[in-house]
């Protein structure tokens, strides 16, 4: 799990209203902000904190990522996202979250061998499908598909197996994107396609996606390395909503099938993974470079529901790291498709316009990577329902190497957050005969 936190010093709380002080450790980790430890606060005081969102408080220790906000730094067990975007491949970047270490030319063979064995699903999964509408939104039957694995893998359901967890890791990691390219062909109609064992991962979901059984699927490099890297940039980010959401649902002992569906259902949120495909329909709101103007007045203006979509993030309050490696892939896949976009160059004077503009600079509004990732998936003909399926693929090594992590902790106990109650107190019942 990374270096072990270490108790430097303490602080000291005063109760103003009894005069009673208390001292807390402050733990340091390897890296980021001390922690003040109140595990035993209730204990002691009688007291709870309040902290909606949870913004200024730890849930657990990680050894997997780390994000510096203000210096738009994002790290996978130590390794920078750019390094990794530049000079690895997806699988590489899973040996590494799951097993904290790049793997050798060996372990990856090996690594890569299962997860290729592991990519075709249950027969009767193909029957499962059935049940949903055509029309039925992909996040839909994501959830309820990746929840069934549970129903069709018995065998991989013991959490205190660390085989039986490995074996469920891979599974999920090679399954989920065959289940995202079946719920693509079921709503179009389309015959489902087998995965082929000869092919790299990302080559292999694109041809499960678009390829047709009536003839031959051909490899485009350029996109099959574009897909491959927004794998990578969206593998894993930290303790966000639906990673929160996946160890809070495995500190009650669920199997990780389940918990995995249960992050995304949280990833399915518009606030969450919907992100790229609201970057895309505020551009078609815009319509032309022309109109940029109104619209940034408009997204200044407290009293207009209008929001600059892929601009800032809850975290980074720097460029994020990833955009930049995004925009790069953006303009690589559309060269490419000898696509102009009008959408890219509406993009590319939005953001000119926006970081030279002293509201944003303020503000620390900076283009995220869901800034360019729409357009990117866009020209790779994904609809854009399909957006966060694609989101869901890449995180669940995420996922589930943060379960992983979680059910190791000697000190893993059930999530169980604590309210501030405001409601009334005790009411005296009335009869129904006697109320007005």
């Amino acid at each position: 799990m990374g270096n072990a936190p270490q108790i430097k010093k303490t602080v000291t709380l005063t109760d103003n209203e009894t005069g009673k002080t208390y001292e807390f450790p402050i733990v340091d980790g390897s890296e980021g902000p001390r922690v003040i430890d109140i595990r035993k606060l209730y204990a002691e005081t009688g007291m709870f904190t309040y902290d909606p969102g949870f913004t200024s408080t730890a849930s657990c220790e990680s050894g997997l990522t780390y994000i510096d906000g203000d210096q738009g730094i994002l790290l996978h067990r130590g390794y920078s996202i750019k390094d990794l975007a530049e000079k690895s491949d997806f699988l590489e970047v899973c040996h590494l979250l799951l097993n904290g270490e790049l793997p050798n030319p060996a372990q990856k063979k090996e690594f890569n061998h299962l997860v290729t064995m592991h990519t075709m699903v249950h027969e009767q999964m193909q029957f499962f499908f059935r049940g949903f509408r055509r029309d039925s939104h992909p996040m839909a039957v994501m959830v309820g598909c990746v929840g069934a694995l549970s129903a069709f893998y018995h065998d991989s359901l013991n959490i205190d197996d660390p085989k039986q967890r490995e074996i469920a890791a891979f599974r999920l990691i090679a399954k989920v994107p065959t289940i995202a390219a079946m719920v693509y062909k079921y709503s179009i109609g389309q015959p489902f396609m087998y995965p082929r064992n000869d092919l790299s991962y990302a080559e292999n979901f694109l041809y499960m996606t678009f390829g047709v059984p009536s003839e031959p699927y051909k490899i485009n490099p350029i996109l099959a390395r574009a897909m491959d890297r927004i794998f990578i940039l969206h593998a894993d980010h930290e303790q966000n909503a639906s990673t929160s959401t996946v160890r809070l649902a495995g500190s009650s002992r669920a199997n990780p099938f389940a918990c995995i569906a249960s992050g995304i259902a949280s990833l399915w949120g518009p606030a969450h993974g919907g992100a790229n495909e609201a970057v895309l329909a505020m551009l078609n709101q815009i319509g032309d470079k022309s109109r940029i103007p109104e619209f940034i007045a408009r997204s200044k203006d407290k009293n207009d529901s209008f929001r600059l979509m892929g601009f800032g993030h809850r975290v980074y309050k720097n460029y994020d790291p990833r955009a930049q490696i995004m925009r790069d892939t953006c303009y690589e896949v559309l060269k490419e498709l000898n696509i102009k976009d009008p959408l890219l160059e509406l993009a590319m004077e939005l953001e000119k316009i926006a970081l030279s503009d002293p509201y944003f600079i303020e503000k620390k509004l900076y283009p995220n990577v869901d800034f360019y990732s729409g357009i990117i998936l866009k020209a790779m003909g994904f609809p854009t329902n399909m957006f966060t399926v694609l989101f869901a693929v890449a995180r669940t090594v995420g996922w589930i190497s943060q379960w992983n992590e979680m059910i190791q902790e000697s000190s893993q106990k059930i999530g169980r957050p604590r309210q501030l109650y405001t409601g009334p107190v005790n009411r005296e019942f009335i009869p129904m005969d006697k109320r007005k």
